[in-house]
């Protein structure tokens, strides 16, 4: 098969993302792989879709090291084909990494997968999924006993409402965004910080708020989902803890936080089987849940992972 990996940009990818390694082990498999980004699509008058694939000088590689900088060499091959010629279209962009310097951009793969996936092409994970989750209003269809108390507003008035009525105090964040960037924590609505808080968070657009979670300082569970279910190799759930660095409250690995082992619970195979049915229907083929412990299943806290999204059954 010819997979194409779609990337905010070639720039901007990384030997440890998760990406570099899937292209990897697809080029070892056998497997045909090529790169796209958003500047990269062709709608021609005749209908015909045409897409300007980047492939590396290599078809076999041991260390994704190795990969990515052949990747972001010059012995790359450009090459306009059309897209029927791809056979998967794996979306792994972060749209919000281009929404405030390139937003046009930010959609291109929503936009352009649809019109693949009318062509034949599989895309993953589904564009109309990944249009739903593009932010972090998506995590509201999911059922309330997997979570937290959330307000969304662009008004400081209620924020405040808000905080107040957290014990524990509440987070504060961008509603569109990824990586830990612009997460504060605020312990009273009188904090003298709000106002500070809230000029930085509000320009990015919407806030969100959710009730603080004080096992947070013990990180959060990232598990991997395919098709709803765990993914389990050697009888190991593919799960990891991430743990915040000293002084920190985010374990976003971008600011400092490390992953550790962890073992699943009964409690996060439950949580996991409850949030299943909607990423199916979505078409959300491959998603990562995160989760933050509380002392019963119904006040558990389930948040869905940046739009690492699950497939459509085709």
């Amino acid at each position: 098969m010819r997979i194409a990996f779609f990337v905010n940009s070639i720039a901007g990818e990384s030997a440890n993302y998760t990406t570099t390694v899937l292209a990897l082990i697809a080029l070892n498999r056998g497997h045909d792989i090529c790169y796209v980004t958003p500047g990269d699509f062709v709608l021609r008058p005749d209908d015909s879709l045409m897409v300007r694939a980047r492939t590396l000088p290599s078809a076999s590689y041991k260390k994704a090291e190795t990969l990515h900088k052949d990747l972001q060499g010059n012995k790359t091959v450009i090459e306009t084909i059309d897209i029927s010629d791809i056979d998967i279209l794996m979306l792994r962009n972060d749209p919000s990494r281009d929404a405030a310097d390139r937003p046009w951009a930010a959609n291109t793969g929503t936009i352009f997968g649809r019109l693949a996936a009318v062509r034949g092409v599989i895309v993953v994970n589904d564009p109309d999924g990944s249009g739903m989750a593009q932010n972090k209003l998506y995590f509201r269809e999911f059922p309330a006993s997997v979570r937290p108390a959330t307000l969304i507003s662009k008004s400081i008035e209620e924020i405040r409402a808000f905080i107040d009525g957290q014990k524990q105090g509440a987070i504060v964040k961008p509603l569109q965004g990824s990586g830990g960037k612009n997460v504060f924590k605020i312990g009273s609505p009188k904090d003298a910080n709000l106002n500070q808080i809230f000029e930085a968070v509000s320009g990015d657009g919407y806030l969100i708020a959710q009730d603080f979670i004080p096992e947070a300082s013990e990180g959060d569970v990232r598990f991997f989902l395919m098709n709803g279910r765990l993914l389990v190799r050697d009888g190991k759930y593919a799960a990891f803890r991430r743990v915040p660095a000293k002084g920190e409250i985010r374990s976003n690995v971008h600011v400092g936080g490390g992953p550790e082992p962890v073992a699943m619970t009964d409690t996060m195979l439950a949580i996991a089987e409850t949030v299943r049915p909607k990423l199916i229907v979505d078409g959300m083929f491959l998603g990562r849940p995160r989760y933050r412990r509380r002392q019963d299943f119904g006040d558990q806290r389930f948040f869905a992972g940046w739009p690492q999204q699950p497939l459509r059954h085709v």
